[in-house]
């Protein structure tokens, strides 16, 4: 522990007397020893120095006063005199200087050399450092058991919290991860601490204000930052294994017993009602949508990433006692939100069995291709209720209703596609679609007989026009392959 002017009187063999008035503080730790003989020593001290001097250049009354002065202004714990050498005693207009300015004055005399009382502080303060390092270290051993012995994440955070003296909280893009006060939220009450994630910006420790720190907090910055890496990692691996399962499911190659296996694997209960809440993302934001934080409300849910050609999806299978799929799918939104994902958030009916969970997903699906932020399953889909079933060929009979025009379209650039799907979605107009793809009328009629000769179907046909709007929406909702 550090030394103070206090502790340094009751040393007998130094000898010192305290000069000053009984009102000025004795008990500043004092963090080093500086000996000088200048008149002005000012511009050589940093604080907190006991200052040592035989009054060499204050000679006059006038010399000792402005010494005081530049020793306090310095920020100096105090003055050691050294009597015997230039003055019999400590000069009296010194005292009287020190004691207008709280400046603690202690007499040094003769027979004490000054190196006596610097190594008495410099043996303090080396043994207050290696108090420290000991303490530090077993911290440190506590920190890595924490994590090592399988408590993981909380338990280190909770150590932490004890170490520091306050609350902690981690966020990862944007989520809260942990937080030992649950709710409460950083704000200018929390002070920041970066975490290394190779995510810029995407993780943060944040410590409350006033904080207990020895440099234990980097120590566990590294800790956390390591451990959250591997959170990342296990739970994208997770989700891709979860969603290996899910293709299987919604594609149907499984039989009802695998199914229902694979799923109790999943820690899914096939029994139970489920349901989806699906969100496509593009290529570039995928890769977070993956591994990201879910809200805590969603927490305790199976998540799977499906990504198979254009298929870029994360898939949550909710149970429906959870909670109102509308609150939980707003929630899911809003983290998105704050992570930088715009897209909206399809959720499915719920239902039991795995053939349930693939029309649910469907369902989910197709509520997404509305747009807004979160899409609730409206009504009975016709197109889900077919593309859930393992006894229709739905992706066969679409694919052989709009090959011929994808190839037609790939070999001569032209957007008989296009054209149909503005056709069925504008209810036949043929001004309507001239008008959405800036065409002539005549055009628009031109590529609708080209449809009928290349399909087989004709879109003025009712029961042509079912057909192809059933083949376009099992082309857009199709499973991935």
């Amino acid at each position: 522990m550090a030394l103070s002017l206090a502790d340094l009187l009751t040393v007998p063999a130094l000898s010192l007397k305290n000069m000053g008035s009984v009102r000025t503080p004795l008990t500043t730790p004092i963090d080093w020893v500086a000996v000088t003989e200048l008149e002005n020593p000012q511009a050589f001290l940093s604080g907190g120095e006991l200052v040592l001097t035989t009054g060499a250049r204050q000679g006059t009354a006038d010399a000792q006063r402005s010494f005081v002065r530049q020793i306090r202004r310095a920020g100096a714990v105090g003055i050691g005199f050294g009597i015997g050498f230039e003055h019999e005693t400590v000069p009296p207009a010194l005292i009287a200087e020190a004691n207008r300015w709280a400046v603690p004055v202690v007499e040094v005399p003769y027979s004490t050399p000054f190196i006596a009382i610097g190594k008495l502080v410099a043996d303090a303060r080396s043994s207050d450092h290696y108090s420290k390092l000991e303490r530090l270290l077993r911290e440190h051993q506590v920190l890595a058991r924490s994590l090592l012995t399988g408590g993981g994440l909380p338990a280190l955070l909770r150590k932490l919290a004890a170490m520091v003296a306050a609350d902690l909280m981690i966020t990862q893009y944007g989520g809260e991860v942990f937080s030992t006060a649950p709710g409460t939220g950083p704000g200018e009450e929390w002070h920041a601490v970066a975490l290394s994630t190779g995510k810029r910006d995407a993780s943060t420790l944040w410590l409350r204000k006033p904080f207990q720190d020895d440099g234990i907090v980097d120590y566990a910055r590294g800790l956390i930052s390591i451990e959250l890496n591997n959170l990342v990692q296990r739970r994208h691996t997770a989700r891709q294994i979860a969603g290996q399962v899910l293709a299987d499911i919604v594609r149907g190659t499984l039989e009802a017993a695998d199914a229902t296996a694979r799923l109790e694997n999943l820690h899914v209960n096939p029994a139970a009602k489920n349901f989806v809440l699906l969100v496509h993302a593009e290529e570039e934001k995928f890769t977070t949508l993956s591994a990201m934080t879910l809200p805590p409300e969603l927490e305790s849910t199976v998540a799977a990433v499906v990504k198979t050609g254009e298929h870029n999806e994360l898939l949550l299978i909710v149970p429906s006692q959870l909670g109102d799929p509308a609150v939980l799918g707003r929630a899911l939104s809003r983290q998105m939100h704050d992570v930088g994902i715009v897209a909206p958030v399809g959720i499915g009916g719920a239902y039991s069995q795995a053939n349930g969970l693939r029309w649910s997903y469907f369902e989910a699906r197709e509520a997404a291709t509305r747009g807004l932020d979160v899409n609730v399953p409206e009504r009975l889909s016709l197109t889900s209720l077919l593309l859930a079933s393992e006894d229709v060929p739905m992706a066969d009979m679409a694919a052989e209703a709009l090959g011929p025009l994808v190839a037609f379209d790939s070999a001569h650039g032209a957007e008989l596609v296009e054209t149909l799907e503005s056709y069925l979605r504008l209810n036949g107009s043929v001004a309507a679609v001239a008008d959405a793809l800036t065409l002539h009328r005549n055009t628009v009629r031109y590529r609708l007989t080209q449809i009928a000769e290349l399909t087989g179907y004709d879109p003025a046909v009712t029961p042509d026009r079912v057909q192809l709007w059933l083949a376009l929406s099992v082309r857009r909702l199709s499973p991935p392959a």
